[in-house]
């Protein structure tokens, strides 16, 4: 096979137009391209008027050694890399007999559903342990929430079947080194399981939240069929550690379940299991991560921002956006998880806070874009906030967390509705009193106040300078009527459960922290990744012993 890129055609160009553009980029014949695949579509918007799309194609072409020899000096035309997924072995027959140990999956969210498939299909009958509920009925009480102000500290945004994914965008990209093309397994493996199959060639590939529910339970199954275990509502309380080697894990109704390998898919809320680590003497460190608001503006602001007069096509969707600004006072602030045509989201999951999070449905048809607009802090801002100075526990991110979402659900009015504010209003340094154009989607809903208490005052500082800042770059971002919704505060774990390069704890033993909750990844792509790898790393352990 043979991979061009930076093959650019019109925006509205027809659907056959692709076959003679190779054609003519490979200078053959027809009947010489046999077949062919798109392996990436994006699009170049920098001239509006003229927007291209930019494909890489894979093509199987006759002669191919005769094309590749004649474009040697082309550096947009070269053999295509082999993107399939090898297991890195598999169990033989009756592996799992004689009473041997099965791995232990905590965690069911991106990083421990890959972990799962992945040791299921080397043979290795994973046991997965998942504090919260199945799927389906987790959607129900995450709406509980939403509608009726009713929390289930178990099963919500953060704890259940799917991870705090499921509740998202969906976003299927992501930034990491990929030089074995694991990502293209993931989404592979994701098309496999229902989503659509342009996922594997969109450049910005996403699935939205009503799909994930159903992807997740077919993932679900197909561990199941190849042995593994899913066990819902066993929320892990203890870890046996014998000697520096785990032994096996206590769950809250007591029992004990024994196992030399155990995989801590958490995710970033697990803050109950991050202080047994830390009790056990598990080696974690504070990590960075950022807090700010979520902001809500018309789509068709954004769209016309980005796509000018082709705001609207269909092949381009709901435009999205990436900001960033370095303030004066040393911070930066950015936009995070943006969530074209989304929701604003309840995502707390301890009584009496409030949190934010950004979701949207495959459709991206709501009429509202959003984002979190987040103020990067460090664990030295942990202490020195709390009106205290020294050594930083790796839970003091936590207790960080715990203050500004307990003042956001005081500021929003003691009933989960969260506090918010119109951008007008926050930069003038006032409190709102009515909404104006732009309605906020969170639910159960949006008390209006003065942000300017909700985080610390450097912070604050910080998006005000920033927010005019970026309307330089979106005209309308600072619009009076846009929406600050508050408070973001689990943008990503704020610890690292450290490990050595071969995926263990640094001092226990076969103990395998993975994830983002583990401070290793950002979203579901990374997470599914990192899954991988770490199963890898104890399938080949448990095989070699």
């Amino acid at each position: 096979m043979l991979r061009i890129t930076e093959l650019r055609l019109p925006l509205n160009h027809a659907e056959d137009a692709l076959r003679p553009a190779i054609v003519k980029r490979l200078g053959i014949r027809d009947a010489q391209l046999r077949r062919f695949t798109i392996f990436k579509r994006s699009h170049d918007a920098r001239k509006k008027h003229a927007m291209v799309f930019i494909y890489t194609v894979d093509c199987d072409v006759t002669d191919e050694a005769q094309v590749v020899q004649r474009l040697a000096g082309d550096r947009h035309v070269a053999p295509a890399p082999d993107t399939g997924y090898r297991l890195a072995g598999h169990a033989p027959a009756g592996f799992n007999a004689n009473g041997r140990l099965r791995p232990l999956v905590i965690g069911f969210g991106p990083c421990g559903i890959f972990a799962a498939l992945i040791l299921a299909q080397m043979g290795l009958r994973p046991i997965v342990l998942e504090r919260g509920k199945a799927v389906r009925e987790r959607t129900k009480d995450t709406w509980g929430l939403w509608r009726k102000r009713v929390l289930e500290p178990e099963s919500n945004v953060q704890f259940g079947e799917g991870g705090a994914g499921t509740f998202s965008d969906g976003k299927l990209y992501s930034q990491i080194s990929d030089p074995r093309h694991l990502t293209r397994k993931v989404l592979t493996e994701f098309v496999k399981a229902g989503a659509p199959e342009e996922i594997l060639f969109v450049s910005k590939p996403h699935i939205g939240t009503f799909r994930l529910v159903g992807m997740v339970e077919k993932m679900r199954a197909d561990i199941e069929a190849l042995g593994g275990e899913i066990r819902f509502q066993q929320r892990v309380t203890d870890l046996l550690i014998e000697e520096g080697q785990v032994r096996g894990v206590t769950l809250a109704s007591g029992d004990a379940l024994r196992a030399d390998h155990v995989v801590l898919a958490l995710g970033h809320s697990a803050r109950d299991t991050f202080a047994m680590l830390h009790a056990r003497g598990v080696y974690l460190e504070a990590k960075p991560f950022s807090v700010g608001f979520r902001i809500e503006h018309p789509q068709s602001l954004v769209d016309r921002a980005r796509f000018g007069p082709n705001a609207g096509h269909p092949l381009l969707g709901a435009a999205d956006y990436k900001l960033v600004h370095h303030a004066r006072n040393g911070r930066s602030v950015y936009s995070f998880c943006m969530c074209p045509g989304g929701t604003v989201v309840a995502a707390t999951s301890e009584p009496n806070r409030v949190v934010t999070n950004g979701m949207s449905q495959y459709s991206r048809n709501e009429r509202n874009a959003n984002a979190g607009i987040v103020v990067g802090i460090t664990p030295q801002d942990y202490v020195l906030d709390r009106g205290r100075d020294g050594p930083v526990s790796p839970l003091d991110g936590i207790a960080f967390q715990r203050q500004w979402e307990s003042r956001a659900f005081e500021l929003g009015g003691g009933t989960y509705d969260a506090p918010g504010q119109l951008v007008g209003d926050f930069l003038r340094g006032q409190p709102s009193t009515a909404f104006g154009s732009v309605l906020p989607s969170y639910k159960p809903g949006v008390h209006l106040t003065d942000l300017a208490t909700s985080l610390p005052a450097y912070a604050i500082e910080a998006i005000r300078e920033a927010l005019p800042a970026f309307e330089r770059q979106i005209p309308g971002f600072a619009m009076n009527d846009a929406v600050l919704t508050g408070v973001e505060t689990r943008t990503s774990s704020p610890l690292r459960i450290t490990r050595g390069k071969d995926y263990q704890s640094l001092n226990v033993k076969g103990l395998y922290p993975a994830g983002e909750g583990a401070g290793y990844a950002g979203g579901i792509m990374s997470a599914g990744v990192d899954g991988i790898e770490v199963a890898e790393a104890v399938g080949l352990a448990m095989l070699s012993a």
